[in-house]
């Protein structure tokens, strides 16, 4: 299978670049292909010519989002596309990875694929428009929201929270957003198994079970054997330019009907550090 990756130097591009080699996967880095860029994206697709188009590219600072919404916009949304666009004209499928960000956060039990999208942030607002641009202009994409990614080979929340660990004796974490981290190797596994089964439609894709983010902090310091401190706080106590979800729990009921399997997050952090320490 011909694979192409937009955005192969993130963190999850160079997961799927890392787990992806039994197949023809061509990874593209933005300066290969800026994808607010229409014309030079259509030359990069007809040249590598695949079944399969995986767009992981986008602008992923929430925060950096809010204050700059033009640049958010023209890459999650517009850039987005441009890709699909480019997909159509090669009779390429897409997989397009999306956010639990498109969501409110007001649910108490895992959001549903089908569930109203309520985006608080102009991340989510562009991803979330993104979705319904996709949706429209080509009905058998495969959308992947996944939530709170972390990885090796790039800034993460638990990367920041071990090199903070190292130099603070106690750190202070919000404690009312709760939602799934996801390691990019996992997931990268997920999409992997999506494009082999050509799935179409909205689909969530994270590792099991959920916790907050002074939950996921606690065991990151401990799984690494620190003994920082840490200290459950509000998001108030916090203030960020974006306002985030309070809950934002991906529902798995389409994955598992898909047969995609994915372990627990606390499996998945020590699978982390050990990788982290290779």
């Amino acid at each position: 299978m011909r694979v192409t990756v937009f955005g192969a130097t993130g963190l999850l591009g160079q997961a799927l670049m890392r787990e992806w080699s039994e197949d023809a996967v061509t990874g593209l880095a933005s300066r290969d292909a800026d994808i607010r860029d229409a014309e030079r994206v259509q030359q990069m697709v007809r040249e590598t010519n695949p079944e399969w188009i995986v767009l992981s590219a986008a602008y992923t600072d929430v925060d950096g989002c809010e204050t700059n919404p033009d640049v958010a916009f023209a890459v999650n949304r517009d850039g987005a596309v441009n890709v699909a666009v480019a997909a159509q004209e090669v009779g390429a499928r897409l997989l397009f990875l999306s956010s639990d960000y498109v969501f409110d956060g007001k649910k108490t039990i895992p959001y549903e694929t089908g569930d109203e999208r309520n985006p608080q942030s102009v991340y989510g607002r562009s991803k979330a428009e993104a979705e319904l641009r996709l949706l429209e202009s080509m009905p058998d994409c495969c959308i992947v929201r996944t939530s709170w990614l972390f990885g090796v080979g790039g800034k993460c929340f638990p990367d920041t929270i071990l090199k903070l660990a190292v130099s603070r004796p106690a750190l202070d974490v919000v404690n009312d957003q709760r939602g799934s981290p996801t390691y990019v190797t996992d997931l990268a596994r997920g999409l992997k198994q999506l494009c082999r089964q050509y799935a179409q439609g909205i689909v969530h894709v994270t590792n099991t079970e959920d916790c907050t983010w002074f939950e996921f902090a606690r065991e990151i310091v401990r799984s690494a054997g620190l003994t920082t401190t840490v200290r459950p706080v509000s998001s108030a106590q916090m203030a960020r330019p974006a306002p985030r979800p309070a809950y934002s729990v991906l529902s798995p009921s389409r994955r598992q009907a898909l047969g995609v399997e994915m372990p627990t997050w606390q499996d998945a952090l020590q699978r982390y550090l050990q990788q982290r320490q290779s």
